[in-house]
């Protein structure tokens, strides 16, 4: 795939809501994971039961960094959403059906609004693209 098809976007300046949304939302979560391990980081991955739980709380909190701020930025953006879309299909899985099974499907919804939130979003941008106030953008416009 060539680069211009990975940066590819159209003029929308409205995109940029749901660049913030995402793009902030991983950000935060991601230093999150760092900042308090137990809780929400690798101690989170080991009490679930997942294998490598330092591995994977390490990588899966790198990322929501790394693509948190591309995202914002609008740089790559449709090949920075899709770990992240892998993150939040994995974590609706996890931990989500876990729910749905014990305590039913509205308990399920409302425990996952933020989960679907993410996935819907990180989807859409990888779809639409940046939008028009994005590195993406800048970079189509001096022929990338």
């Amino acid at each position: 795939m060539k680069f211009h098809n990975i940066i590819k976007t159209d003029d929308s300046k409205t995109t940029l809501l749901i660049r913030l949304m995402v793009g902030t939302v991983f950000l935060s979560e991601g230093i999150q994971k760092f900042l308090f391990p137990a809780l929400r980081g690798v101690g989170r991955f080991q009490k679930m039961g997942l294998p490598s739980a330092e591995f994977l709380g390490n990588l899966v909190a790198g990322l929501e960094i790394i693509c948190g701020i591309l995202i914002l930025i609008g740089f790559i953006t449709r090949l920075a959403g899709i770990p992240l879309l892998v993150i939040m299909v994995a974590a609706i899985v996890t931990t989500k059906f876990k729910i749905l099974a014990q305590d039913g499907f509205w308990e399920m919804m409302h425990e996952s609004r933020t989960d679907w939130a993410m996935l819907l979003g990180s989807i859409f941008l990888i779809i639409k693209g940046a939008g028009n106030w994005s590195a993406d953008k800048t970079l189509m416009k001096n022929g990338a």
